[in-house]
């Protein structure tokens, strides 16, 4: 579940990390619950384990794919040059993606065109969907990126197990620059002055896993 101080249109956090299998049995020893295994990225080389934070929104587990390597600066996010776990960006769900991205380019963010992306679930199934996003991420991930599902089914339904995120924040050198593009997209996230970072504690039933 959400905490109520979190924004509604959360559709998921990026979890970046050089060692998946590593990550995700630390976080499963944290929190006691366990990520589930979300399919491979096969045009990019990486691949994920999910959980879900409510009926509509999870968080995305990252890394590189080693049994399906790409070269070294092709991941993105630049998962494959990370040296930790960290939370590398996160992602909306607008209501209607073309006019966000119009709306961010007004406010001085140019996600460029809205492009459609998928994967591979590990049964086999290949879905699809519509992203607009850049890499370098704008505002070094503390903009997020924009996702509409149309009709494939939402990765927080498909039986990840749930784990709630207590909080949701981040700094930067200028706060007021990155509030006026959240503004501009009608989204919340609470910013203040400081190094560029995003920060989340999410709790299971065995405690918490801070990502940052």
């Amino acid at each position: 579940m959400l905490s109520p101080a979190v924004e509604p249109r959360l559709d998921h956090l990026v979890f970046g990390t050089p060692d998946l299998r590593g990550t995700v049995e630390e976080f499963a020893a944290a929190t006691g619950i366990r990520p589930v295994d979300g399919g491979r990225h096969v045009e990019l080389g990486t691949r994920n384990h999910l959980v879900a934070l409510g009926p509509a929104s999870y968080l995305e587990i990252v890394g590189p794919d080693v049994e399906n390597p790409k070269p070294l600066g092709s991941a993105p996010f630049g998962v494959d040059r990370l040296v930790r776990p960290r939370l590398v960006t996160w992602c909306v769900r607008p209501p209607e993606i073309g006019e966000a991205v119009w709306a961010a380019r007004r406010a001085g963010v140019d996600f460029g065109a809205v492009r459609t992306v998928g994967r591979v679930t590990p049964a086999g199934t290949a879905l699809s969907w519509q992203v607009a996003a850049v890499d370098p991420p704008p505002y070094d991930g503390i903009v997020p990126f924009l996702v509409d599902w149309g009709t494939t089914r939402h990765p927080a339904t498909t039986g990840a197990p749930t784990v709630e995120l207590l909080t949701f924040r981040a700094t930067h050198p200028k706060p007021a620059d990155v509030t006026a593009v959240t503004g501009a997209l009608g989204i919340s996230l609470i910013v203040t002055s400081g190094p560029s970072g995003l920060e989340a504690t999410v709790a299971g039933p065995a405690g918490t896993y801070l990502l940052r």
